[in-house]
């Protein structure tokens, strides 16, 4: 009949025929059979390499199998899987308590851990399983080993947010100290995935309220970022510390800004410093625009945070436009009521390089442009890295007339836009690939001329300008009124004397 030698347990190689080794002692097919072990066991198991008998006797919770096995062979107790796995791991795993139980009783060792260097106490409260923790604790496991990502037994019970089996831990031991690889402690991590049962429990034991990880967030922003209300009110109400901020510069009422829970700014706004803001180089005031968070743009600027806050260096290299105010991150994002409520609260729109003014043109949208202007913007600011004569505003609204007009009503100058170095003189060739009458600019340019005509007292056409209207038929009614504005001038200028 089929037996199983020593051998075989060991190595998990399966029966073999009697009389073809002689071993002792035999573990017949009969003695499994009745301790309740189906031919599961007494199969090879391809897919789980290094499993022997008793890794499947655990996995399949075979109590009785696992009693006559280990009897059998005391030492396979400790064996582990090719995953470094031992059956009492496997038996964890598969919350399999009397296994645990009874493989305790015959020596399995509760340390040993697999590849991943978790204990069997880890799979344990990663289960979330009291009843075998507390056998493990029994049998005097290890509370303050590491897994491979150093975290702890009492670091994944607090993410379980399972207090008994936490307090279970403290009693044997356990450090609420001790920080994983990423320097996140049990605290931390019951913070930021909204543990809040965990978060009390640990903070009545005496954790650091203001622990910090490896990049230097607080359990109080990370709680903040992942928009956990309940936990930042603890927090908040046990004098967490609002003004730690992590490599990055960024304080908890940042993030809050920018993920846009008004709650959670509520809560942090009173306790937050605006020196420690202004020190960040950045408002949440610059976060809360960005990303459209109306709501709480309002209730920053009733705090007081400072409106015209503005980007450091660093931070407004990070833009190509080198944006630097809140207002400017307003009127990209077409945002009029944030550019309303920013220029009432006293917004300059005149600090960025870029103007404001220039980028609500672009978009076309007048409704912001005329807000920006009612409220002192510069129709005549030039471009510093791109300086020309005339108003450099005037280059983005040449396509939309009625907001041109408007620009040139409320102040634009229109005589710099008929400076040229070369006046009534040749012009050296134009460097292009196409004809000029190709370029859509040129079909906006007889408009413009005539309404620019009409804000100037006395005016020359460069030669360029002529030609370029002689070059359209239709466009002969603006040449004729650019000399109508000569001679009217001449005029005046005749009859005065």
């Amino acid at each position: 009949d089929l037996c199983w030698d020593s051998e075989s347990l060991r190595d998990g190689s399966g029966p073999h025929r009697a009389g073809t080794r002689r071993v002792s002692p035999l573990l017949s097919v009969q003695t499994l059979n009745e301790a309740g072990c189906s031919s599961q066991l007494t199969e090879p198991v391809d897919s789980k390499p290094g499993w022997l008998a008793v890794h499947q006797a655990a996995f399949y919770n075979r109590d009785a199998c696992l009693q006559v096995l280990l009897s059998a062979q005391p030492g396979m107790v400790n064996k582990r899987t090719a995953q470094g796995e031992t059956a009492l791991m496997v038996a964890v795993s598969r919350q399999q308590l009397q296994c645990v139980a009874m493989l305790l009783e015959n020596g399995a060792d509760p340390d040993i851990p697999n590849h991943e260097k978790e204990t069997p106490l880890y799979r344990a409260c990663e289960r979330n399983s009291a009843a075998m923790v507390a056998a493990l604790l029994n049998r005097g496991a290890a509370v303050n080993t590491r897994c491979i990502h150093g975290c702890t037994a009492l670091q994944e019970a607090a993410v379980q947010n399972n207090i008994e089996i936490c307090e279970m831990l403290l009693k044997a031991g356990a450090k609420h100290s001790v920080t994983n690889v990423f320097g996140i402690s049990p605290l931390f991590s019951a913070a930021q995935i909204g543990r809040i049962a965990s978060l009390r429990f640990l903070l009545r034991h005496g954790a650091d309220i203001n622990t910090q990880a490896a990049d230097g967030a607080t359990a109080l922003y990370e709680a903040a970022k992942n928009e956990h209300e309940d936990v930042v009110q603890l927090l908040v109400s046990q004098n967490a510390d609002a003004n730690k901020p992590g490599k990055r510069g960024l304080l908890p009422l940042h993030i809050a800004a920018q993920r846009g829970n008004g709650n959670i700014v509520s809560a942090l706004i009173p306790v937050t410093s605006k020196a420690r803001v202004r020190r960040a180089g950045i408002s949440p005031l610059h976060l809360a625009a960005e990303r459209n968070r109306d709501d709480v743009l309002d209730a920053l600027i009733e705090a007081g945070f400072d409106v015209n806050a503005r980007l450091s260096d660093e931070r407004s290299k990070l833009y190509e436009d080198r944006r630097s105010t809140a207002l400017y991150f307003a009127v990209i994002n077409n945002n009029v009521e944030a550019v309303r409520a920013l220029l009432a609260a006293g917004a300059d729109p005149n600090l960025d390089m870029f103007r404001p003014l220039m980028v609500a043109a672009r978009l076309g949208c007048l409704q912001t442009v005329t807000l920006l202007v009612e409220h002192g913007a510069d129709i005549n600011a030039s471009i510093p890295t791109h300086p020309t004569t005339f108003p450099a505003v005037y280059m983005f609204s040449m396509k939309y007339l009625p907001m041109f007009k408007y620009l040139l009503d409320h102040g634009g100058h229109a005589l710099p836009c008929f400076d040229c170095a070369y006046g009534v003189r040749p012009h050296p060739p134009l460097k292009t690939s196409r004809s000029d009458r190709d370029d859509p600019i040129s079909r906006w340019a007889g408009p413009i001329i005539d309404v620019l005509l009409d804000y100037v007292g006395h005016v020359t056409l460069c030669a360029r300008l002529t030609e370029h209207l002689d070059s359209f038929p239709d466009w002969s009614v603006i040449k004729d009124k650019a000399g109508n504005v000569l001679s009217q001038e001449a005029g005046h200028r005749f009859g005065s004397s």
